[in-house]
């Protein structure tokens, strides 16, 4: 039986695929008759039955983020073309260049040893591994008896196949997680079904916080896997001691906690002194506390295409985080790994900490002081990352919701994301028309000063265009 007929498309706007206008889509052995061609039931059942979708296996619903989702939208304005005539405030990267007072020069090259020509082991090379333990000794486990060594660290190749690889080797569990967080968590929570995702709304008037008693409540109905962004993408704020340390102490023999540490380092709690927020301070036994520790080369020092990034936690959890690499991710890139291990000095590190929080510290008091000019009610300045929870509900009616204001922002050629994206809905089990994170954005203070300068001229002229609109309707 031949197929070379068979005739589809994506619709690359909506990312769904186009329902096929010829008559030479084939569903089976023979030509459609006009009764099934012309039938409304045949129709519903071939548009709602994955097998006779355009591109039988293809779930094109798992293939972005929203993060993602915004950037291709901007790409059909032109970004694409012209990146350098943008601002891109949306995607969670910092500023990579080595112009910030006090950080130390990023590597221009990479030397390739004969090792780095190997497949690397699945877990990462020793020495990057314990380099990583030395600074977490180093940092958070000064004067405690238990110390992590390299087999309580696993390397990965970037945030997202570290948590893949730990929602791969957990069991049969129900998953806690929080609303708003980080979008990739939505994707992650949905692929495997060894263990079932529970979503826990956060109060927007309580600043989103994650109290010891919200996690009480969790282990109380079941909850045996807690994951969660601290310092918390997308509102910017921390979860520090004593609370911290408070929530450690309820899991503790109850549940394993996911860490999310990748904003651990942008944290202007503690006056740019360089600290650190990290669960690792609160550990008491490094093998026995079900506390898994990811953070990576990403965020805190810049280098997000480099895709180094690593898991802390028990020997036996790190021993199968390892060993499912061979069948997930292959591993991280060596070369990258041997070039890294200087880089993790603790002396350096928290040299380049400091200048990290006094620099963008300074970002986001520049972007908080425009915006609040323009307007926007920031009720709370941020004390951690590099994002604003931005609240539109000021603005006029046409743009006092996320996808409204993405879209004019687009015209302006700026991008941010829609808070919609970051109430985490895995499987689409809910409505999210009436969604509490709606009327938000997030913007991110990650990039350049020019360019978020360039970015809040754009967002100004947006704000002013709708306000000028809405007195003339009136």
């Amino acid at each position: 039986m031949s197929l070379h007929n068979r005739k589809f498309s994506m619709n690359r706007s909506s990312g769904v695929p186009r329902e096929s206008t010829r008559l030479t889509r084939r569903f089976s052995s023979h030509e459609p008759s006009a009764n099934e061609t012309n039938s409304k039931i045949h129709k519903q059942f071939r548009n709602a039955h994955q097998g006779h979708k355009p591109h039988a296996g293809l779930d094109p619903t798992r293939a972005s983020t929203g993060v993602i989702w915004c950037t291709e939208r901007a790409y059909e304005h032109g970004f694409l073309d012209e990146p350098e005539k943008w601002a891109n405030l949306g995607q969670g990267a910092p500023e990579v260049d080595d112009e910030i007072e006090g950080s130390f020069d990023r590597p221009q090259t990479v030397d390739i040893s004969m090792t780095g020509r190997e497949y690397g082991p699945t877990a990462g090379i020793k020495g990057l591994r314990a380099a990583v333990a030395n600074l977490y000794n180093a940092h958070h486990r000064e004067g405690k008896e238990s110390q992590y060594t390299w087999e309580n660290v696993c390397i990965v190749p970037g945030g997202r196949a570290g948590l893949i690889r730990i929602a791969a080797v957990l069991n049969n569990a129900y998953l806690g997680f929080f609303i708003p967080d980080y979008t990739a968590y939505n994707e992650m929570l949905s692929l495997f079904k060894n263990f079932a995702a529970i979503p826990s709304p956060l109060a927007e008037e309580d600043g989103y916080n994650i109290h010891p008693d919200k996690i009480a409540e969790e282990i109380a109905r079941g909850t045996s896997v807690i994951l969660t962004s601290n310092p918390r993408n997308p509102t910017g704020f921390v979860v520090k001691n004593p609370e911290l340390a408070e929530i450690q102490d309820i899991c503790r023999d109850r549940a394993t906690l996911v860490m999310d540490e990748f904003y651990g380092g942008y944290n202007y709690t503690s006056d740019c002194d360089g600290t650190t927020i990290s669960a690792a301070d609160n550990i008491e036994d490094v093998d026995e506390d079900d506390v898994l520790i990811i953070d990576g080369l990403t965020k805190r020092f810049r280098l997000p295409g480099w895709r180094i990034a690593w898991i802390v936690g028990p020997k036996e959890f790190i021993k199968a985080i390892g060993s499912c690499g061979s069948y997930l991710d292959g591993g991280a890139n060596v070369p990258f790994q041997e070039a890294a291990i200087p880089m993790l000095d603790p002396d350096n590190v928290l040299k380049e900490m400091k200048a990290l929080q006094s620099h963008f510290r300074a970002k986001r008091d520049y972007v908080v002081e425009r915006l609040r000019g323009m307007g926007f009610h920031i009720k709370t300045v941020p004390d951690s990352t590099f994002y604003l929870w931005l609240d539109l509900e000021g603005l006029p009616e046409a743009i006092s919701d996320g996808l409204n204001f993405f879209q004019a922002c687009l015209e302006e050629r700026v991008i941010v994301v829609p808070g919609i994206f970051f109430d985490l809905n895995p499987s689409k089990r809910r409505d999210l028309f009436d969604s509490p994170c709606h009327h938000f954005v997030r913007f991110s203070y990650g990039p350049k000063m020019e360019t978020l300068k360039m970015g809040l001229d754009g967002i100004e002229r947006v704000v002013t265009k709708y306000k000028h609109g809405a007195k003339i309707a009136q």
